[in-house]
């Protein structure tokens, strides 16, 4: 069975959120999409439409991009639920001028209350070269910090490149 947390760790396209699907498949139901993205433009409204119809039935899909501390609180137990992705979740709260370090701490505490098998999909970044400037640079100092917290409080943490699973801790069910 799936472990209370596992994070799913990589790169952009690497077949990551599909990867996260099939855990959360193989798992109790209901299972519930904690949805963190927001459709800015044409591009990533595709990109939404893709993933909802990849998912297909038997997926409750739950928009919170501002609320999703309190939704992972308040998901039913025994649900398995995706949380895709922590990576637009620190986005929206840094474009919301939110404190990162105490968002993050939140997060993680919600993530540790809730009753519900939590899956988390989030971006690697920090294979990439420097930004050039402060604010992507600050972003991706952020966003490096939470995945490694995300990652001490995971049971299972994967990474996926090019849609092969890496275990880096845990051990699959």
């Amino acid at each position: 069975m799936l472990p209370m947390t596992t994070l799913v760790i990589g790169g952009a396209a690497s077949g990551k959120s599909a990867f996260a699907e099939g855990l959360v498949e193989a798992s109790p139901a209901p299972h519930l999409y904690l949805a963190t993205a927001e459709a800015w433009d044409d591009e990533m409204a595709s990109k939404i439409a893709r993933h909802v119809s990849r998912r297909g039935d038997g997926w409750e899909t739950v928009e919170c991009a501002h609320d999703t501390e309190a939704r992972l609180k308040s998901l039913p137990e025994g649900a398995t639920a995706l949380l895709d992705c922590a990576t637009l979740w620190l986005n929206n709260r840094m474009m919301a001028g939110a404190d990162v370090v105490q968002a993050t701490s939140d997060l993680l505490e919600a993530i540790a209350e809730s009753p519900a098998r939590v899956v988390i999909v989030t971006n690697e970044l920090g294979q990439g070269v420097v930004p050039a400037d402060a604010e992507t640079r600050a972003f991706r100092e952020a966003h490096g910090r939470m995945n490694i917290a995300l990652a001490a409080q995971a049971d299972l943490a994967i990474q996926v490149v090019a849609g092969l699973p890496v275990v880096l801790k845990g051990a699959t069910p």
